[in-house]
């Protein structure tokens, strides 16, 4: 790892497996001349063992701005370096360097993959009341501006290394990841996706960080342009590279400087200091109210990792939330790469844990995602031929038979009124009226048979019928869902929890999976050829022995591309595999 390239400061960093080894490069001044460096490095037998570049496989860049195009890894190409050079004005302080180092390696290894990574990635599918501004609907669509998020490769890994140290699954889990660093950003993750972030449309919002202003009211950049005699570069210039932690404290922008001084009595550190930690504090409060819980604070990135001080004092108050730090462990702790430290007090609901990033390791294994997602011309023309038949699923309910004999008498079961594209299941007779905190919906049918737990189904414009705010999950994904009062014609049933809005999905059969060379669970692009063709994305695949190939999209998805009875779909390409 090679930093501080051009600043005449420049070091560069050789990790093997037994050893950390750090160097003075002061002479590396650009790009190519890091690459140089690289290059004979990688190609030293006493560190690789590998004496030429083409003896590498593939190519992982990290790229930090993929806007709303890139929702995964993907297999470099002209079209893909297009696209990250037009998100250039997002971050026009990693996206040029990112391209440039994908350039160099195109040319030094040729015949190698290259494969882009994206910081945003992670956060592709954060709901739309997380990333979405408050500014004119057609403002934002016009100028792509929307919340994006960024170390999303980072906190990816540390939600994975959580779930493997605490041996649950990931998917169950609610996690707050607070990387801290120069850059620095705090991740709401619930069963493995990011659902909140506070970076948002670039790398400048959020907390404080080394030079970089986070959270900052519009209003201020406004007067500086009008009452101050700034200019728009000036400010630019200022927000990224001369505010935060630099800004505050007017000596530095390492934590580790600010401390030091700190001690020594400099009033302005300590503000930097305060500000620092109050700032993560109060992101952290409000992921916790937006996760409904908290199984795991994740710290992360240089300070997360090595400032015992700064962890203690994000903790410090949180107490009421669950969250108690066990200062003896945390201030004896020393974080290192591959290992995993918990600094909760012992008996803690809530665990605080030290994950060391790792970036090059989830790098790598995105890379050999990424690849496992490429087709041959004869799959992608499978994919593209097979049609997939099309379904408009109506809100309707499943139902537990307690709960039906509740709401149609004892010892009633279901009277079936119809089959549905599904083998063994079936539109009931019949129906109930849901009863929200808002409204109301009459005459919603049941489906059966009878299920091990109650799931009510109603689209998006529904839950504004009945004040509901509820989740898209997939089918029988319940925990922390809202309820609602269901009437039948003997009695009500009021659920505690059970309703969502169903994420679009496609029920396949093994032997349909295996044509089109896919698995369960792998999450698939479908174009629909209707009277307004759409792309629709993040099409969950289902694969069952008793399903059979269709696709189920709920009433506004259908209303949105005008699907019409007979409409199909086609599998545009695969965004993420299951490797479960």
């Amino acid at each position: 790892m090679i930093e501080k390239i051009g600043s005449g400061d420049a070091s560069y960093i050789i990790r093997t497996e037994d050893a950390k080894k750090e160097q003075p490069a002061r002479d590396i001044l650009d790009v190519e001349n890091a690459f140089r460096l690289m290059v004979s490095t990688v190609t030293d037998m006493a560190y690789t063992g590998m004496q030429d570049l083409k003896e590498i496989g593939a190519v992982g860049h990290r790229v930090v701005h993929g806007g709303s195009k890139f929702a995964s890894s993907i297999v470099i190409n002209d079209e893909v370096k297009e696209a990250i050079k037009g998100l250039v004005p997002l971050a026009p302080l990693h996206n040029p360097y990112n391209l440039e180092g994908i350039m160099l390696m195109q040319k030094l290894i040729p015949d190698a993959p290259q494969v882009a990574v994206f910081d945003t990635a992670f956060h592709a599918d954060m709901p739309d009341n997380a990333y979405t501004y408050a500014l004119p609907a057609i403002v934002c669509e016009k100028a792509q501006i929307r919340r994006y998020g960024f170390h999303g490769t980072n906190h990816k890994f540390v939600a994975l290394s959580a779930a493997t140290f605490l041996k649950r699954p990931l998917a169950e889990l609610k996690i707050i990841s607070c990387h801290l660093g120069s850059g620095a950003s705090v991740c709401a993750v619930s069963r493995g996706k990011s659902v909140d972030t506070s970076m948002g449309m670039t790398p400048l919002e959020g907390l404080v960080m080394g030079t970089r202003v986070g959270d900052l009211d519009p209003g201020i950049v406004l007067y500086l342009l009008s009452h101050c005699g700034m200019s728009a570069d000036e400010i630019d210039q200022m927000l990224n590279k001369k505010s935060g932690l630099l800004g505050i404290s007017g000596k530095s922008n390492d934590m580790r400087t600010i401390l030091a001084e700190a001690e020594t009595g400099d009033m302005n550190c300590k503000r930097a200091i305060s500000t620092f930690c109050y700032r993560a504090k109060k992101y952290i409060g409000s992921y916790v109210a937006a996760l409904g819980g908290l199984d795991a604070l994740v710290f992360t990135g240089g300070i997360g990792e090595n400032s015992a001080e700064i962890r203690t004092r994000i903790c410090q108050g949180l107490e009421n939330l669950g969250i108690f730090i066990y200062e003896d462990t945390n201030r004896k702790v020393s974080a290192r790469r591959g290992q995993i430290a918990d600094i909760s007090e012992p008996g803690s609901k809530i665990r605080i844990l030290i994950i060391p990033a790792d970036e090059e390791k989830m790098i790598a294994r995105e890379t050999i995602h990424a690849l496992g997602r490429v087709r041959t011309r004869d799959d992608i023309k499978k994919l593209h031929l097979r049609p997939i038949p099309l379904s408009v699923s109506a809100h309707h309910v499943h139902l537990t038979q307690e709960h039906f004999e509740i709401l149609f008498g004892a010892g009633r079961t279901m009277t079936q009124r119809s089959d549905l594209s599904q083998p063994e299941q079936f539109a009931a007779v019949e129906t109930v009226n849901l009863v929200g905190p808002k409204g109301r919906i009459e005459r919603v049918r049941i489906l059966g048979p009878a299920r091990k737990e109650s799931q009510v189904e109603i689209s998006r414009t529904e839950q504004f019928t009945l004040g509901i705010d509820a989740p898209v999950r997939d089918s029988g994904d319940l925990e922390g869902t809202p309820g609602v009062t269901l009437e039948g014609k003997a009695g009500t049933v009021k659920l505690a929890r059970g309703v969502i809005s169903a994420k679009r999905h496609i029920h396949m059969s093994p032997q349909e999976a295996l044509t089109l060379g896919l698995r369960d669970k792998d999450v698939v692009m479908v174009k629909v050829k209707g009277a307004r063709e759409l792309i629709f994305g993040d099409v969950l695949v289902r694969v069952h022995p008793k399903y059979k190939l269709d696709m189920h999209l709920d009433t506004d998805e259908a209303n949105a591309a005008q699907i019409t009875q007979g409409t199909v779909g086609y599998i545009e390409s695969i965004q993420h595999r299951n490797y479960t």
